[in-house]
């Protein structure tokens, strides 16, 4: 029987099928089956910008902040997800919220690296675990996926991560830094095959070699970035033994102990085990989710000791000290923050208690942002960046004006708009509480700083 992928109406390769046939065998049918359903849609909230009313959605199992829609919206034209409300993730992979609640210390201020981040939904999840102290490093080797990235960063909003773009070997010199890494690793893809058909095109069995390879490689690298007894998450959007368990297996005899972990036999998640290695399994036909696999360790092995703490920034220079008092002036705890200056003129807020931090990974890094962007000084004027709008750390009692969805929209087509009183000065841009973005008053018009690049282009009237 040459069974059909629904959603794209192209078979499934006949050696990915022999290979499920050998791995599921009687529950094969089944997983074919689940082809022929539509792909269910999730989302996982901000817990910083918990506005999205979620008591009529189905949860997630796995995840506090995941919940399944009955349909899939046009999320571009959604006010909320715009201002980084919500995540549209796939439910599976939000079992790394479930891992590290078993595993981690989460209460303590830790020290994370999403090693393959674009285009950014783990990171996302990862932020949100982290304590007002804890460092969160989101890298991607591929440079063209790093704007999708900060984009995604800049909406959840969370000011203490950095971004990189380095390949995995570039991080030697961080040696023992991390507390938690996470190898989302590159893969095969066989897991999206409901989700995005086109997945199948790039699919074969050269390529689940090429990718097994390429997993090792990157695990070799993140291997001795971790402290004494930290985390390494091991996770793919495939099914293949050689990516998944076998890989597993692979890291568990270079220095590092499994973890296992409780999981109700009712959510349906496969526990499997190699060697004694055990990974686990998110299958379609069992989850209402698409295929997922994940592996958790902990190192054993003595990393090697950091070197001595930079005593400065690589290229940031402190603002002036009249600057100071204006940037303050748009922060929740201005007190947290000391203030720099780039050499194009930008300006950055740096977390105090992440100084020692981040003046390591500047000068680890060559290629790297870090801090909360503020905007830039023109003369004696300020001019606020769109993240500063969107970040958490912004001071609540700034001026604002709140929009209607159909004016919020208006402004993410980067249309000025009319008020019926004057106003003057900057302001936030409002939708249900959360902040869009920045206006500036010029008497009855209101000017739009909305980022060219963010610029919505759809016809909003279709919808």
């Amino acid at each position: 029987m040459n069974y059909i992928c629904s959603m794209s109406n192209s078979p499934l390769p006949e050696n990915f099928r022999q290979q499920m046939l050998l791995q599921l065998g009687t529950d094969y049918p089944a997983f074919i089956a689940a082809f022929q359903q539509p792909a269910p849609v999730s989302v996982r909230v901000n817990p910083k910008k918990a506005v999205l009313k979620t008591a009529d959605l189905e949860p997630v199992l796995w995840c506090n902040e995941g919940f399944y829609l009955p349909e899939r919206p046009v999320f571009t034209l959604d006010p909320l997800f715009q201002a980084g409300a919500f995540y549209v993730q796939e439910a599976s992979s939000m079992l790394i919220a479930e891992a590290l609640r078993q595993t981690a210390r989460l209460q303590r201020p830790l020290r994370m690296l999403d090693l393959c981040a674009a285009p950014g939904g783990k990171s996302t999840l990862l932020a949100s675990l982290l304590t007002p102290d804890g460092l969160l490093v989101c890298n991607e080797v591929i440079r063209s996926r790093i704007p999708v990235l900060k984009e995604n960063l800049e909406k959840w909003g969370i000011p203490n991560v950095a971004i990189s773009n380095h390949d995995p070997e570039d991080f030697k010199s961080l040696s023992g830094f991390f507390d938690i890494v996470l190898v989302d690793a590159p893969c095969s893809g066989e897991g999206l095959f409901r989700k995005d058909p086109e997945a199948m095109l790039e699919w074969s069995a050269d390529s689940v070699v090429f990718c097994t390879t390429r997993q090792q490689r990157i695990l070799t690298a993140a291997a001795p970035l971790l402290c004494d007894d930290g985390l390494l998450l091991y996770s793919t959007c495939t099914y293949n033994d050689s990516e998944n368990s076998r890989n597993a297996d692979w890291l568990s005899e270079h220095g590092f102990e499994n973890q296992t972990l409780d999981l109700p036999e009712s959510w349906g998640i496969v526990g499997k085990t190699l060697n004694n290695t055990t990974g686990y399994q998110c299958y379609p036909h069992r989850v209402k989710g698409e295929g997922f696999f994940l592996s958790i360790f902990k190192k054993k092995q003595r990393s090697s000791p950091e070197t001595g703490i930079p005593r400065t920034f690589r290229s940031l220079k402190p603002v002036r000290n009249w600057q100071v008092k204006s940037l303050q002036s748009f922060l929740k705890n201005p007190e947290a923050y000391s203030f720099y200056v780039k050499p194009n003129n930008d300006v950055f807020a740096i977390p105090e208690s992440l100084s020692a931090e981040l003046r390591t990974l500047d000068w680890a890094l060559h290629n790297k942002g870090f801090g909360l962007e503020m905007g830039t000084f023109k003369g004696d004027d300020f001019i606020p960046s769109h993240a500063l709008a969107l970040s958490t750390a912004i001071a609540e009692t700034l001026p604002g004006i709140d929009l209607t969805k159909e004016e919020a929209m208006r402004f993410f087509k980067k249309e000025n708009l009319v008020l019926n009183e004057p106003v003057k000065g900057w302001l936030l841009a409002r939708y249900e509480g959360l902040n869009l973005g920045w206006l500036k008053g010029v008497g009855n018009r209101v000017n739009n700083y909305l980022p060219k690049e963010w610029r919505i282009r759809m016809d909003i009237k279709e919808y």
